[in-house]
């Protein structure tokens, strides 16, 4: 059975009972406390927290999942994968345990016809009711049922839904290891397909169950590529039909067997696993980088190239993994078939890039390897230097240290990592953060959420519910007092998200005003207008008038629309790889990050921006639509990784050519935002570029001051706007044609006081020494002087001082015959030290300076004195 036959087989047979079928969710979650969808319950996570109400009794999925947090072992074995399919069947607050234990029986047996004599079971020890289901209800022999620890009871690893878990194994045969059954057996041998899990408690940490969940759920997942080598019967997960072929990318790319040595055995499984995560993730939406989930595709990219590396082999390897693997699983999975072009070349740049980085990095690091002595671990410093200097990941650096039986000095490491650890703190959502989390989740319970009503009107009237001042709630504020934070029931306000920035404008009681300064979601939801008491005092159940700054509002809708458009405009001029990565959206100005992988010429920015206002000008509608995710998703509509949407969305179309899932506020007309002027490009990070922009009144205004500029070099040049370019290219060629008119009066005057110089040359010992202090010039010029003059005079010496720019020059030059006697250097380092400088130490010809011109002429005088000693000493 193929691995389509095996998907199909399942959600079929569970769609027969009453699931709806749902397509995998991308493998970035929306939930925040996960970097990875790591498991196909996580995007119902809401519905099983009551946090969102479920749309569905039931539901069945193939989930993409990623988890990476044991990338080290991976290869190692034949079990673990970064990347797999997950079968799940998921009830909330419908069925419970015995449908779901019966039902998995069934389609394991009479779906995929395995034989029931070699399937075990098992049940969490506290849970007596499994264990009975699975004797009593679904028929099991209770000798092959047995009872497991924490093994069987699943949890995320992070605070949320957790619950005791029922399993079902399959047994490969004595070939494979002990008997015993799943717990005590041998862990090749007794191999767990099926785990379903009773969610139905709450955890703040990790097997610390604190309450139950407001209703009894089901969520089961079935491992695809564990059942496919069962039914496939091949010895591994990495022999099936999805996995072989990408196998033998490796195998072609290295002239190397699987099978014929177990080291290569270890890195042709990388290449396979790694190959088919990095193209899962990238057909996603993540692109390499340094940090979070563009850190770990880059992880993972490189160290399969490391082990393409040590395999040996011609070329690059990542785009023939890459393209198997979009041809077994592009027809399940279609944004594979839709991004191969982008998948292929991410790969390949980064393949590029980073074997360059092994050149340059992997002979360091063999080198510091040899010459350690026995049982001592690799300095830390070697391994910053990597990290820092060649790009070789900490993790990379460690896994080839320990193919050597070597470990590394990660204190050491970590010490001089500091500053990045500190940024990587601050972007942790811990601390203090979750205080106010909490906090406000006791606000929202005595508020309840917030009623936006902004995207028709900028005025309402609404009722304060709460009101927060320096982390307290608090029944009243009055005028004078610090900075707070009111709620209300329903609001005008714009709360900052996706970018929009939040609205500011006054919140009116009949006993006093707030002056709102911000808006801002406190959670999800919740609106908190932060600002001032301006007169009088606010007291909560209070009846309060809201009005937004509309003028502002109007000039963020502007930079709004124009996000969208220049979005549009970026992907049709760079490529639709060019997605956002982040965005400010103000009055009169936006800033929009996006992904792409080299720097944006002045040719393709001049096309975006006319690209973008031809747009505008066709002035076509924008209009908003609120439907479902999976009906947005056929209109075209364009989401990004890190935003959470759910069931029910909202859809901005600009005209006939943009659309986007979006829920910030819009002009009515793509014409209304005016002239939209790009005033910067550049990186701001590995593959993420940043332009910005103004938008309306302040495009204009920019436009304006241009122009003013334009008129006044105009007005000097007594020219046109039009012929300005022409007469300063003129201007610049006659200024080219004087200076070197200029440089030929100084080369003659330099010749003429070089003569004068060279003829009042001192004899002394033989050696003639000419020392000088010049007026009006500079190093280089100082220096022409110095070798004319030693050219002139033969065996001498020269030192000569100047004071350009306020700063002292000093030059020395010495005919090499002398330079046994007399050195350069040493001489001009006298007169260095008298300015408080210093300088070179070439015996034939140095030059120094110091900060204080005004010395010059004393720093000649000691160079004269010292050059004087020294000859009469020969």
């Amino acid at each position: 059975m193929d691995s389509r036959t095996i998907r199909k087989t399942f959600l079929d047979f569970f769609a027969e009972r009453g699931h709806v079928v749902r397509p995998s969710a991308s493998t970035i979650p929306t939930d925040p406390t996960l970097l990875m969808t790591n498991a196909g319950m996580v995007p119902f996570k809401p519905y099983f927290l009551g946090e969102e109400p479920a749309p569905f009794d039931r539901a069945t999925s193939v989930q993409k999942c990623i988890r990476t947090i044991d990338i080290d072992i991976i290869g190692t074995t034949v079990r673990h994968m970064s990347f797999f399919e997950m079968m799940g069947n998921f009830s909330f607050g419908d069925y419970f345990k015995a449908e779901a234990m019966k039902w998995a029986h069934e389609l394991m047996v009479e779906g995929y016809g395995l034989d029931p004599d070699r399937l075990w079971y098992t049940a969490y020890e506290e849970d007596d009711e499994a264990f009975d289901l699975w004797v009593d209800h679904v028929g099991i022999d209770p000798s092959r049922v047995q009872r497991g620890g924490r093994d069987n009871f699943w949890q995320m690893g992070v605070p949320g839904p957790c619950g005791p878990s029922a399993e079902i194994f399959y047994d490969r045969g004595p070939e494979h290891g002990e008997d015993g059954g799943p717990i005590g057996g041998g862990e090749e041998r007794f191999v767990e397909i099926w785990n379903l899990v009773f969610m139905q408690n709450i955890q703040d940490e990790p097997y610390h169950v604190i309450g139950d969940l407001p209703t009894k759920n089901i969520d089961t997942g079935l491992g695809l590529e564990r059942l496919a080598m069962i039914l496939q019967g091949v010895g591994s997960g990495f022999e099936i039909d999805t996995l072989r072929p990408v196998l033998a990318v490796g195998e072609r790319f290295s002239g190397i067997e699987y099978g014929s040595d177990p080291m290569d055995d270890v890195s042709l499984r990388i290449l396979a696993d790694h190959g088919r995560t990095m193209s899962i993730l990238i057909a996603d939406g993540v692109v390499p980088s340094n940090e979070g989930r563009g850190y770990i595709l880059r992880r993972i990219l490189r160290r399969a190239v490391r082990h393409a590396w040590r395999l040996g082999g011609d070329g690059l390897v990542t785009p023939g993994l890459a393209q198997t693997t979009i041809d077994l699983l592009g027809d399940w999975y279609t944004e594979l078939n839709d991004k191969a072009d982008l998948i292929i070349d991410v790969v390949t740049r980064e393949e590029q890039n980073f074997r360059r980085t092994l050149a340059s990095g992997h002979q360091l690091l063999e080198t510091a390897l040899d010459e350690l002595p026995i049982d001592q671990p690799l300095s830390g410093s070697v391994a910053f230097k990597l990290h820092d200097t060649y790009g070789f990941p900490i993790e990379l650096t460690a896994e080839i240290a320990a193919e050597k039986d070597v470990e590394v000095d990660l204190d050491k490491f970590d010490a001089e990592m500091t500053a990045q650890r500190q940024r990587a703190r601050k972007e942790w959502k811990g601390g203090d953060a979750a205080a106010r989390g909490e906090f406000y989740r006791e606000v929202l319970d005595t508020t309840g959420p917030t009623e936006f009503v902004g995207y028709s009107q900028p005025v309402a009237t609404g009722r304060i519910l709460a009101i927060v001042r320096d982390g307290e709630m608090i029944e009243r504020a009055e005028h004078g007092s610090a900075e707070v934070e009111v709620f209300v029931d329903r609001t005008p306000f714009y709360a900052e998200s996706g970018g929009q920035v939040g609205d500011d404008g006054t919140l009116r009681t009949n006993t006093g005003e707030v002056s709102v300064s911000d808006t801002q979601h406190a959670l999800q939801g919740l609106h908190g207008h932060r600002g001032i008491v301006a007169s009088g005092e606010i007291r909560v159940g209070q009846d309060v008038d809201l009005v937004i700054d509309e003028p502002r509002r109007d000039r963020i809708r502007k930079s709004h629309t124009g996000t969208h458009v220049l979005h549009w405009s970026l992907r049709e001029v760079l490529g639709e790889h060019a997605n956002q990565a982040g965005s400010l959206v103000e009055s009169g100005r936006l800033r929009f990050d996006f992904s792409h992988f080299s720097a944006t010429s002045e040719t393709e920015l001049r096309e975006i921006e006319a690209l973008a206002n031809s747009r505008l000008i066709d002035n076509g509608q924008v209009t908003t639509t609120v439907t479902s995710q999976e009906e947005a998703k056929k209109m075209g509509a364009l989401a990004f990784f890190g935003d959470k949407y759910g069931e029910t969305v909202r859809v901005v179309r600009v005209g006939d050519f943009s659309v986007e899932f979006c829920g910030g506020t819009h002009t009515s007309t793509a014409g209304e935002v005016g002239p939209l002027i790009v005033t910067s490009e550049a990186s701001i990070g590995s593959n993420i570029r940043r332009i910005e922009a103004l938008t309306g009144t302040a495009a204009y205004l920019h436009l304006t001051e241009l122009r003013e500029s334009l008129d006044s070099v105009g007005g000097m040049l007594r020219a046109p706007a039009r012929e300005i370019p022409d007469r300063v290219r003129g201007l610049m060629n006659r200024i080219e044609i004087l200076e070197g008119q200029i440089d030929e009066m100084r080369a003659e005057r330099r010749g003429e006081l070089g003569a004068e110089l060279a003829g009042a040359a001192e004899e002394i010992g033989g050696a003639k020494l000419v020392v000088a202090y010049v007026e009006d010039m500079d190093q280089d010029q100082l220096r022409q002087l110095a070798l004319g003059i030693r050219d002139r005079i033969g065996e001498g010496a020269v030192f000569l001082g100047a004071s350009p720019g306020g700063k002292g020059a000093l030059i020395g030059a010495v005919s090499k015959g002398l330079t046994s006697t007399i050195q350069a250097g040493a001489v001009v380092a006298e007169g260095a030290r008298v300015m408080g400088g210093g300088g070179s130490r070439d015996p034939e010809l140095a030059q120094a300076g110091g900060p204080d011109g005004s010395k010059a002429e004393a720093a000649i005088e000691a160079i004269r004195d010292e050059a004087r000693r020294i000859l009469s000493q020969a």
